[in-house]
């Protein structure tokens, strides 16, 4: 079992943080290896909802814990690689967004690659899907062009 922690400031405001954050079509643009998600049953604002995230031909079954719009959803998921939960906060800072997310692993091998992702900010890791995240909604207040 592990515990990794990660965090930034994105240049929005909690609302378009959340909705984005929530919104399981943009999945693959910011979390790394996500082919598609399927199996939706409730809504990603409702405790008990349920949705499949695919890494290529591997499931990882997602339940929604605990929710509170725009401020915090935690929620456990879980595979062969990668098991246990996560939790996001989200909270008002100056003009935009402070994202603390918290992992918490389930096993040994979920520990070990809980570690793996946690290390450094490549495209794969819980900061650099964090950071493509930030990205992604600031390009997208930004407007087109």
């Amino acid at each position: 079992m592990g515990t990794h922690r990660v965090t930034t400031l994105v240049a929005a405001p909690p609302e378009r943080v959340f909705a984005a954050w929530t919104d399981l079509d943009r999945f693959p643009e910011w979390i790394g290896g996500v082919t598609r998600v399927t199996d939706r049953v409730g809504s990603t604002d409702q405790a008990g909802s349920r949705y499949t995230v695919w890494f290529g031909r591997m499931a990882s079954p997602t339940e929604i814990l605990e929710v509170e719009r725009p401020w915090h959803i935690r929620t456990r998921f879980g595979n062969a690689i990668l098991k246990g939960e996560s939790d996001v906060r989200f909270a008002s800072e100056g003009q935009g967004t402070r994202i603390h997310q918290e992992f918490v692993t389930r096993g040994f091998i979920a520990g070990i690659f809980g570690r793996l992702f946690a290390m450094g900010s490549y495209r794969g890791s819980f900061r650099g899907e964090l950071e493509t995240f930030r990205k992604l909604v600031e390009r997208d207040a930004l407007g087109p062009g």
